[in-house]
């Protein structure tokens, strides 16, 4: 009786655990690279490195964790999504709107972050290492988000 409940617990448990970690939708990750859009999408996890993403519509997706090391957002709607944890690593964000955007624990070491529009982003424990940020309320602390929204906002 107890070798037969102990290979029942050996058999379950790695369909809960595997049932327990959320990853991206295959279907709004392939609908984000074939269209450029992709509001309200489960990207959470999604290896989206290189992508090029220019003007991509992004709102309010969960981008959470995923990968978008050397991405081009330039021009990418990112308002509302939550991009925690997220690895911008050498990604190129230029004129993209991040507008109330969750932007904690987001890795941006050696990204260009120019003219980006971040009013009322959080942005606890970000990491900004050799990045490259000008007109951009970025900056130890996040001080003077407010004073630095681009003109075209």
């Amino acid at each position: 009786m107890k070798h037969k409940i102990l290979a029942m617990i050996t058999l379950l448990t790695p369909l809960v655990f595997a049932s327990s970690v959320k990853a991206e939708n295959p279907l709004h990750v392939q609908q984000l690279l074939s269209t450029g859009a992709c509001a309200n999408c489960d990207l959470s996890g999604a290896n989206l490195r290189g992508a090029h993403l220019i003007g991509a519509d992004l709102r309010e997706a969960n981008l959470q964790g995923a990968n978008l090391s050397h991405a081009n957002l330039e021009g990418a709607d990112l308002r509302e999504a939550n991009l925690a944890g997220a690895n911008l690593t050498g990604a190129f964000v230029t004129n993209a709107d991040m507008k109330e955007a969750n932007l904690n624990r987001v890795n941006f070491t050696e990204a260009t972050i120019y003219d980006a529009n971040v009013y009322g982003a959080s942005m606890q424990d970000m990491t900004i290492s050799n990045a490259d940020i000008f007109y951009t309320g970025i900056g130890v602390g996040g001080e003077g988000a407010e004073d630095v929204v681009p003109d075209w906002y």
